[in-house]
């Protein structure tokens, strides 16, 4: 069975205990008490993270392997028109990675196992004097469904190397299980962090620490799905923060009964219709129509619009062969995004492992220090 994040496999790991999430710990490693937060993922970069997808056993046989680094190629070689590229990779596959990718692009030699650096790359965090740090979110493979003894360490390989302090107060999760609009609000699925295999505290405990390392004062909690994926639904593959009280949400014409996924993407609207942000506002809902005619065949197949990263100059985006789909997709995002170019990409392989483009970057903001 090919190995993706919605059809999974422990791979014969041993179950492994989640911190403890204490009270004690906040004052611990707190990026809050000490002044920093998440930026908004539009505002401007240093550079992108990525990372190398390596180890053939996560994909099952070359072939599959091969198709995800040449779509992890297509992403870093478009965005770096935009903005500097660093591609974290094994050292005996820099040479390989090389020949796929732009001349101009740095490859830096971290080891890593997969390519989802969203979740097990370096998140950054800046204060307001423009100092930077990163916030440690100790990544363990999706709640152990995955190997990740090396991915599990390239947050604090990337620290070391650029010299960075690093909060850590003992959460446990991943960067694409949340999103921030740069001005104190947080929005997240609750499955994939009020959940025993990351994290063993109740829901103000994890809320608590959660909002902590973000530097963030109020969290808007949709339910989302356990289980039914890798991530357990992170909030990444349906809804984002375009600006401070705007979110986009991805869609379907109306609710299936039948589909766990549409009765979850409806319910999480049902909360952001209700909720308000950090400064008490309502929030703006803008929604994107799903995709219905697409290119892939694979019953789990992501084909979210929402899904895109957001570059110095550019939203990188994808399309998935249905051509009204994709177009109103593009029409919106340039709306959303005025003084940007749209740049929409086939990411069928990345998709088919059941991620997209914002789940294989990550970005490293404009700091002072």
């Amino acid at each position: 069975m090919k190995l993706n994040r919605r059809k999974f496999s422990l791979m014969g790991m041993a179950a492994m205990m989640p911190k403890t999430l204490l009270a004690s710990t906040l004052a611990k490693g707190s990026a809050m008490a000490a002044g920093f937060k998440f930026p908004l993922e539009s505002d401007p970069h240093v550079r992108t993270f990525m990372q190398w997808p390596a180890r053939k056993s996560i994909y099952g046989n070359q072939d599959d392997l091969d198709a995800v680094r040449e779509k992890i190629a297509l992403i870093a070689n478009a965005i770096a028109k935009f903005e500097p590229v660093v591609m974290l990779a094994r050292p005996e596959q820099i040479e390989d990675a090389q020949t796929q990718l732009n001349a101009n692009i740095a490859l830096w030699p971290i080891e890593t196992e997969d390519l989802w650096a969203r979740d097990s790359g370096p998140s950054f965090v800046l204060n307001a004097q423009g100092k930077l740090a990163q916030t440690e979110f100790n990544f363990n493979g999706w709640g152990n469904k995955q190997t990740h003894k090396d991915d599990g360490r390239i947050a604090r390989r990337v620290a070391e190397k650029l010299g960075l302090d690093v909060f850590d107060n003992g959460i446990v999760g991943e960067g694409g299980g949340i999103e921030v609009d740069g001005t104190g609000t947080a929005l997240a699925h609750a499955s994939c962090w009020i959940n025993s295999n990351r994290n063993s505290g109740d829901l103000k405990q994890v809320e608590r620490l959660l909002l902590d390392a973000v530097g963030a004062e109020k969290m808007i909690w949709a339910p989302g799905i356990k289980g039914a994926d890798i991530t357990d639904y992170h909030i990444d593959a349906l809804a984002r923060f375009v600006k401070p009280g705007q979110v986009l949400i991805q869609l379907p014409d109306k609710i299936d009964q039948n589909d766990p996924w549409s009765i979850s993407a409806f319910e999480t609207y049902k909360v952001l219709k209700k909720a308000t942000d950090a400064q008490g506002r309502k929030l703006e809902i803008v929604v994107i129509p799903a995709p219905v005619d697409i290119r892939s065949q694979q019953d789990d197949f992501v084909s979210s619009y929402v899904n895109y990263y957001v570059c110095n100059g550019a939203v990188i985006g994808a399309e998935f062969g249905d051509d009204k789909a994709d177009a109103k997709a593009a029409d919106i995002l340039a709306e959303l995004y005025p003084n940007r170019r749209i740049v929409s990409l086939n990411v069928d392989a990345i998709g088919e492992a059941g991620g997209g483009i914002h789940c294989s970057t990550q970005q490293q903001p404009v700091s002072k220090s």
